[in-house]
């Protein structure tokens, strides 16, 4: 029986590792060996909107936070809208996720979880989530791009996970960034390994639901808008 998007996905992030160097100071976190209710409930989400054979357009964030996809395996879905929206209860954890609050706003004026997942698919060149030690000895979220070390480690990795994204059943011919920064390291990717034709731009819901939410409407318009467009 040939397998479905929904399939792949799950089979991508089961067999999840990275084995390579970190700069000092720098962790990687493997949601899906941390906790066993991460993998069950990642594999209910994606059996219930991408069971299928449905080709998708592509939507690249950064790398996922330990509040959100590095709790619930779900990129940008905090477990109060994994449960809300999606359905889905996780009973071992209970996280609010900014990003996950404008992302999930801008699907339901999108026209509804189904909608848009039955028409799109999020993930990260950097599918595992990065912590990074302070001074005080805290563990804080980290971005891929964060000191050019970590970016030079995590390259090679990055290019063969977006690979495997592709792979499962997306368009290459426009892909969607979240986030400047994100874009220009995207970019650098793309250049050394044409993956994409063309990269558009969209600014990252953290980002907007921290500093830009009085413009939160405008912002919804934009992502709906470039989100239409026809591949």
């Amino acid at each position: 029986m040939a397998k479905t998007f929904a399939d792949k996905v799950i089979q991508f992030n089961e067999s999840l590792h990275y084995f390579g160097e970190l700069p000092k100071g720098f962790q990687v976190l493997n949601p899906y060996m941390d906790n066993p209710e991460t993998m069950e409930v990642m594999r209910k989400f994606y059996y219930k909107y991408y069971n299928d054979n449905t080709k998708r357009k592509f939507i690249i964030g950064i790398n996922p936070s330990r509040h959100g996809a590095g709790v619930t395996g779900v990129p940008f879905t905090d477990t109060k809208r994994l449960e809300n929206v999606c359905g889905i209860k996780m009973k071992s954890a209970y996280t609010h996720e900014v990003s996950s609050v404008f992302l999930y706003d801008m699907i339901a004026e999108y026209g509804g979880a189904e909608a848009f997942y039955r028409n799109f698919y999020i993930n990260s060149p950097f599918p595992l989530a990065i912590v990074r030690e302070t001074k005080d000895g805290k563990w804080l979220n980290a971005n891929y791009y964060d000191e050019p070390a970590l970016f030079k480690m995590v390259k090679d990795f990055m290019i063969e996970s977006l690979k495997q994204h592709l792979s499962v059943g997306l368009y290459s011919s426009e892909v969607y960034v979240l986030g400047k920064k994100n874009a220009a390291f995207i970019r650098q990717l793309n250049d050394e390994a044409k993956l994409f034709k063309q990269i558009s731009v969209l600014e990252h819901p953290r980002f907007i639901q921290q500093y830009k939410s009085k413009e939160k409407q405008h912002y919804i318009d934009k992502y709906i808008l470039t989100l239409h467009n026809e591949l």
